[in-house]
Parts: C-alpha cells; sequence; structure tokens
C-alpha cells in the first residue's frame, strides 16, 4: 500500500537522502518528483509516530507553517502510515555550531510559546496515568540499581494527582528537531506530538543545553516570554523524563541514552 500510494503522491520521485533514525521501524526519506523536493515518512506496524505527526499537521502546526518555520503537508494516510511534507531547508542545530548560540534558544522559545499558546483544556488524570505509566515501566526489564529502584517506587506512590492544563506540546523539544536556515529557526518531526503540560517540552532541555550553558537557557526563558517549571510539577516530570528515558533506550539498544537517563535519576533523586 505504501509504494502504491508513494507513487500516486509523487510521480517518478527520486530519492537524495535516507534520514532514517534506525532505532525504530521508521523510514525518513528526503526525495525529489517534478522539481520539488519533499520529506517522505514512513512507518511500520509497531510505530505510530506518523499517526501522532498527522495529528500535529491537521490540528497545531498552523503558526509555524503560516510563517515558514515548520514543514507543511502535502499528503498522509492513517491507514498506510505514512505522510508526504514540503522540504524545509536548513541544517540540523545539533552539533552545528549554531547550538552554541543564545539566539538559537531564544527563537527556539518563541516558536515553543507559539505551539503552546494555542486552545487546551484542563485534565484531572493526567499526573495519575503519567505516573502509572512510570510504573508500569519499572517493572520492564532494565538496569536501574535497586537502590534507586525502591526510591523512586516510593516516591511515585507519594503523589497525588492534581488538574493540570495540558496544551500542544511538540514531545521532542531540542536541537536535534529543529534546522536553521539564513539564521532562522525552524521545527521538524512530531512524531511525539499531544497534548501535555507545557513544561514537558522544557524537559530534554534542561538534561542538556540548559546544564552545558546557562545562556541557552536564559535566552530560551526570554524568547519564550515566562517560565512554567512550577517546582513540584517540574520534579515530577523529570522523574517520569528519566525513567522512561533508561527503559526505553535499554529496550531499544541505545546505550548513550540511557547512560544519559542514569545520570537524569541521579540527578532527581539527590535533590529529593
Amino acid at each position: 500500500m505504501q509504494r502504491d500510494l508513494l507513487a500516486e503522491w509523487l510521480p517518478g520521485l527520486r530519492v537524495l537522502h535516507d534520514h532514517s533514525w534506525g532505532l525504530v521501524e521508521n523510514a525518513v526519506l528526503e526525495v525529489e518528483s517534478g522539481g520539488e523536493r519533499y520529506i517522505v515518512k514512513a512507518d511500520g506496524a509497531s510505530n505510530h509516530h506518523v499517526v501522532r505527526e498527522l495529528d500535529a499537521h491537521e490540528r497545531w502546526l498552523g503558526p509555524w507553517v503560516r510563517i515558514g518555520r515548520a514543514p507543511r503537508l502535502v499528503a498522509g494516510s492513517r491507514e498506510a502510515r505514512m505522510l508526504v511534507t514540503a522540504y524545509v531547508p536548513g541544517k540540523l542545530v545539533l552539533g552545528s555550531p549554531e547550538q552554541k548560540d543564545p539566539e538559537t534558544f531564544r527563537q527556539a522559545g518563541e516558536l515553543l510559546a507559539a505551539m503552546h499558546s494555542q486552545p487546551g483544556r484542563v485534565d484531572a488524570e493526567y499526573d495519575e496515568i503519567e505516573t502509572a505509566k512510570v510504573l508500569r515501566n519499572l517493572d520492564k526489564p532494565h538496569r536501574i540499581d535497586p537502590p534507586s529502584e525502591a526510591r523512586l517506587r516510593e516516591l511515585l506512590g507519594t503523589w497525588c494527582g492534581e488538574p493540570v492544563t495540558l496544551v500542544p506540546t511538540h514531545g521532542d523539544w531540542q536541537p536535534r528537531n529543529w534546522l536553521v536556515h539564513d539564521g532562522a529557526v525552524s521545527a521538524i518531526d512530531f512524531g511525539r506530538a499531544a497534548l501535555r503540560p507545557a513544561l514537558t517540552d522544557w524537559v530534554r532541555l534542561e538534561a542538556r543545553d540548559f546544564r552545558y550553558d546557562p545562556a541557552r537557557e536564559a535566552a530560551f526563558v526570554e524568547g519564550y516570554g515566562a517560565d512554567p517549571r512550577e517546582p513540584d510539577a517540574w520534579l515530577r516530570e523529570r522523574v517520569r523524563e528519566a525513567v522512561n528515558t533508561v527503559v526505553w533506550a535499554y529496550q531499544v539498544g541505545d546505550e548513550p541514552f540511557e547512560v544519559e537517563g542514569h545520570a537524569m535519576i541521579e540527578r532527581v533523586l539527590a535533590e529529593v
């Protein structure tokens, strides 16, 4: 089905680059058809990123697409788990000189604020649901040491669910999902987009770039226009992110990411 749809959507396409990540059942191709460049994303049966990307394109990316800071959806099929977007020029911020430039983070903060400012909703069950997910992850195979696991379980057991405001979030907001072109930052990769608390889009930046350089954090806060990291909610989110990172990375064999997750666990437990 995917090949037939692709031939219909992009006749005579030619693959230019394979940008697939390799850790999950997903293909990301840069292609050319009719003199134009596109990005094709296709999921296998075990992956759900394309479905969430289609949700994001249809519901939440308008503020970015209108100013040319996110790809425009060309075609998509939930049944086939595939989509095509217009190509957005630029190079990845990750590993580039721009990753060390606070202006990059100021722009990223501005972009994120535009996404988060769209209508959301209050959810009384979010915290309880997310904490239950973390406890289920702790039941899966992982390499968290037993004393740390015991402390995490004890901490998670003390949390009572409180109503939280959910807004459209990117879900993986960090330099590996930003492009820069002629000094302007754009957003890509919406496979984790969903309604969540705004601070969830800050947690991966805190684990890396904010720790490396406080100037990046200050610029990001300036661009965003506020700081949503209320201490108790921020701690809960960091604990959940740390555990989920370690377990997922161990399952897919991403050892560097797993090591990072263990460091995140050490930091949050040291604060409790």
